[in-house]
């Protein structure tokens, strides 16, 4: 097979935007290539015998795996999973054992080759982008797209149910089902949705409303929570007016009360202007509401709004508050729950309602049914435009307009509140609620037909925005333009604010940070502090924000600044504030604001794995976790995921009881137990790597000491690497260790954008990145486009400009991507 070349049209991108930019391939399983049974006997045969058959043939059977049982040489070539595996622990140098003779630099090559182009077919002239999965936006994207289309916040989280995970991501559309609840669910949302922010009357009556913290007391400092009836006090404040006319002023006071009785009483009075307007007296009377509402004239400028709370018989100063039966503290409050000034009254003065202009920009609809119908024609093309991230079809919207006057010809019906009606009718079709995509028609008759540029705008804002996509992005697919301009347009997506829904979400799952704020911890026992002792121990949900804060202020650094990925795994610099460098014992660190930290020479920290959140999520509740903290890096940092413990295997506390005269440390209990030759092979995988973090307890805190003994952090890795601590893990991880940690990240991230696992095709596509991040010091840009920007992304900060502005920025968010 020649060497692998490649084609034009993926030149200037070898990396994750050839993927995003690939057509939709066919579903399907790798299949051999012509003559790929002869090459096997005459190439790779010889090299199986040679260094596997020792487990893996003449009868030997190690790990279920077998080389020569199989009926015929076409059998075992084309087990393309086993060849999937087999790939993946020669490149790592895990199989074949470094107790026995190891193949050549040349010799893994050739196997490697055989796999890649024989085994596996791929024709890296007409490279397989492989299939699409199918997608159902998850609760994040559902939740970030209304905000992007709707203007306002909708807590997908609370109200849908929770989305299954695949390959380690929940936006993996194997998984991403739908049910008769999702259903349900969805048409309770979109009537929900467009009720809360869609208008339905072209103009409304102004209303300027203030709350309790609006109001300042007699001194201007800020008013207590809620007023005491048995102390005096006094509110002010302002009201502008902003033109002379009739408004109506509309107060309301809610009394709140302790559970128990208490006796006090007040006069309340309400003034405007110094001229005493409502006055009444308020007694214990729970959750009572005291309104006050006048109509008349006002001039334009500022008008002072007075609140004075006068005790009938107040206390005596200095006397104790009264008690209730159980010895409580009794007490009667008032507060203002809500002042709101309408007007002017004349419907001449009205204003157009908030997001009126977000759905019907050319304002309100006109007279006559035929101007009507083309009104909301242009309207609702508009917004299913948006809603579908592409046109939708003449018959869809001529489906809707009808849909719509039927709504609106009901009595006292208005037009905006029937396209409301259809406004719901979209965001319940599939078409919002998947990811429908089409290809480009100038490829219909290709065997790989790429993706239209609709398709490729909503590929490129769900990976990196967790999104829908702009109105730049769509104007560029509507004239065509969008592939000629995806490396201006990646880098002006991560420079938005949007962008950190990458962080956010690539980084909460991939090294799961999300899970960092609920991991079940019992720091009192882990620590081996008594019950009464010690005071207040906990691992506060402060210090699990920090630290998952941390987590991805590091991964942003690096793509903000397009920095090497290697620094996820050694740096000697972090993010920290206050509280998380005292947890951490790092000096000179004030205030409850991040910042980039310089690390002191030496130090063990700087890095995922030696950050509290890697170190508390892989901890038990009561204890760390060698096995789990290995068991992560395998899968996580070298992409070498262990098979699944066999049966019966002896929990890891039965070693415990060996050690009948002394408490032992895990790293004794772990080399007993991988005495049992079923525990044996993968926890010599895994056992070095997470005791190389022992000295970091279950919240990632120093420590020098286990079970009274002194910790052994130094151990060798299965491939014959020696470490004396976690610092010279690090080391061998970013240099003899680096290929596989390129290839771990960059599977992570293509998993994570084309919302599928990683199968043989993809293979050659995934390589060529692996060699331009080797080529290029490992540079975060060689991902997403394949060269080395020559400047970072300059990060646009949020203005809070209206949500419906193409200018709109948000929060940093990623996506998926077939």
């Amino acid at each position: 097979m020649p060497e692998a070349a490649r084609t034009p049209w993926l030149l200037p991108q070898p990396i994750l935007v050839a993927v995003l930019v690939a057509g939709a391939g066919p579903w399907g399983t790798a299949a051999p290539a012509p003559g790929a049974v002869e090459r096997f006997r005459d190439q790779v045969r010889p090299v199986l015998e040679k260094y596997c058959y020792d487990c893996h043939g003449d009868g030997m059977r190690k790990g279920n795996v077998s080389f020569d049982t199989f009926a015929t040489d076409a059998d075992l070539v084309g087990q393309a999973p086993l060849w999937f595996a087999a790939l993946k622990n020669v490149r790592a140098g895990v199989m074949p054992p470094d107790d026995g003779p190891r193949p050549t630099a040349e010799e893994i090559d050739r196997v490697s080759h055989w796999i890649k182009y024989d085994a596996f077919g791929i024709d890296p002239a007409h490279p397989d982008p492989g299939r699409v999965a199918l997608r159902r936006l998850n609760r994040v994207e559902y939740r970030n797209t209304i905000r992007d289309l709707m203007g306002i916040d909708f807590n997908s989280e609370a109200e849908f149910p929770a989305d299954d995970t695949g390959h380690g991501f929940d936006n993996n559309g194997d998984v991403l089902t739908i049910s008769p609840l999702h259903l349900e669910k969805y048409l309770q949302a979109a009537e929900a949705v467009v009720t809360s922010a869609v208008p339905t009357v072209s103009r409304v009556m102004p209303v300027l409303t203030l709350g309790h913290g609006d109001f300042r007391t007699a001194q201007g400092g800020k008013p207590e929570a809620a007023l005491n009836l048995s102390r005096p006090a006094s509110l002010r404040a302002a009201l502008k007016v902003p033109a002379a006319s009739t408004y109506t002023f509309a107060l309301e006071l809610e009394v709140r009360g302790s559970f128990d009785f208490n006796a006090s009483e007040a006069w309340v009075r309400i003034g405007i202007d110094g001229e005493e307007r409502f006055r009444e007296k308020l007694v214990w009377a729970p959750g009572r509401k005291v309104p006050f509402a006048v109509t008349g004239p006002w001039t334009a400028g500022s008008h002072e709004v007075t609140i004075d709370v006068e005790p009938i018989n107040p206390p005596p100063p200095g006397s104790p508050p009264p008690l209730g039966p159980e010895g409580g503290e009794t007490r009667v409050t008032v507060r203002v729950s809500s002042l709101e000034l309408k007007g002017p009254v004349d419907p001449a003065q009205w204003v157009k309602p908030p997001r009126h202009e977000r759905f019907f920009p050319e304002g309100a609809p006109p007279e006559g049914a035929a101007a009507r119908l083309a009104y909301a024609e242009r309207v609702l093309r508009r917004f299913t435009t948006r809603a579908f991230r592409r046109p939708a079809d003449d018959a869809k919207v001529a489906q809707l307009v009808e849909f719509a006057r039927q709504a609106w010809s009901h009595p006292g019906t208005t037009v905006e509140a029937g396209l409301a009606r259809a406004f719901m009718a979209v965001l319940a079709s599939p078409r919002f609620l998947f990811r429908l995509e089409a290809s480009l028609a100038a490829d219909a008759n290709e065997r790989f037909p790429r993706v239209d540029e609709y398709a490729l705008a909503s590929r490129l804002s769900y990976f990196l925005w967790s999104s829908q996509p702009d109105d730049a992005l769509l104007a560029l697919a509507e004239r065509g333009e969008l592939r000629r301009q995806l490396p201006a347009q990646i880098e002006r997506m991560l420079a938005d604010s949007k962008a950190e829904a990458l962080t956010r979400n690539f980084v909460g799952q991939w090294l799961q940070a999300r899970d960092v704020e609920s991991v079940p911890i019992n720091l009192r026992a882990a620590l081996g502090i008594p019950r009464g002792q010690g005071g207040r121990v906990e691992f506060s949900v402060e210090l699990r924000q920090a630290m998952r804060r941390e987590s991805e202020l590091c991964f942003e650094d690096i793509v903000r600044q397009n920095r090497s990925v290697l620094e996820l795994i050694e740096s000697d610099s972090t993010f920290l504030n206050q509280a998380l460098a005292q947890h951490y014992g790092i000096p000179e660190v004030t205030g409850p604001q991040f910042r980039k930290v310089q690390l002191p020479e030496g130090s063990p920290r700087g890095g995922i794995l030696t950050q509290g959140t890697f170190l508390a999520v892989t901890s038990n509740p009561t204890r760390t976790s060698p096995v789990k903290r290995g068991l992560f890096i395998l899968e996580n940092i070298l992409g070498l995921p262990p098979p699944p413990p066999p049966a019966n295997v002896p929990d890891l506390e039965e070693a415990k009881k060996e050690f009948k005269d002394r408490e032992p440390t895990l790293r004794e209990m772990l080399a007993l137990h991988r005495e049992n030759a079923l525990c044996s092979s993968c926890h010599s995988r895994m056992d070095p790597l997470g005791l190389a973090l022992e000295r970091f307890n279950v919240v990632g805190s120093w420590r020098d000491t286990e079970a009274g003994q002194p910790i052994q952090s130094a151990g060798q890795l299965i491939t014959g690497e020696t470490f004396d601590d976690v610092r010279g893990l690090k080391r061998i991880l970013v240099t003899d260790r680096r290929l596989d940690y390129y290839r771990c990240l960059t599977e992570k991230l293509m998993t994570y954008a084309l919302g599928r696992g990683i199968e043989a095709h993809d293979l050659h596509g995934l390589d060529e990145i692996v060699e331009a991040l080797e080529a290029n010091q490992g540079r975060f840009s060689v991902l997403l486009t394949g060269v080395v920007q020559s400047a970072p992304f300059q990060r646009q900060r949020a203005t809070h400009v209206p949500l419906h502005s193409a200018s709109a920025t948000s929060h940093f968010v990623p996506s998926p991507t077939p």
